[in-house]
């Protein structure tokens, strides 16, 4: 199934590698490789990511990648991955505008 990432969750991937590559860009552009790379395991296996705890819905999942957590809505045609939150965020405030908590 074909993976689309939303704008939000791109700016989020650029986020996060600017943060980290105060330290080391190339620490940055590894960690960044290894969210974009979960794209494989979700389109092979769209419903491999756990439900988001926080939203209850089947269409919306997640799969982890160090501290970040994917998330994404799995549709008919494709997978959109929606954001790439840091685990200590507070999911609700973070996705704010793109989905709504239960």
């Amino acid at each position: 199934m074909r993976v689309h990432w939303t704008e939000t969750a791109q700016g989020h991937l650029r986020a996060i590698h600017r943060f980290i590559a105060q330290d080391s860009v190339e620490y940055a552009r590894r960690m960044v490789d290894r969210i974009t790379q979960r794209s494989r395991q979700i389109a092979d296996f769209p419903l491999s990511g756990r439900k988001v705890p926080e939203f209850q819905s089947e269409q919306i999942r997640e799969v982890v990648e160090g501290a970040y957590r994917v998330i994404y809505r799995v549709k008919p045609d494709q997978i959109d991955v929606l954001a790439v939150i840091h685990s200590a965020r507070d999911l609700p405030h973070a996705t704010e505008g793109i989905l709504r908590p239960k």
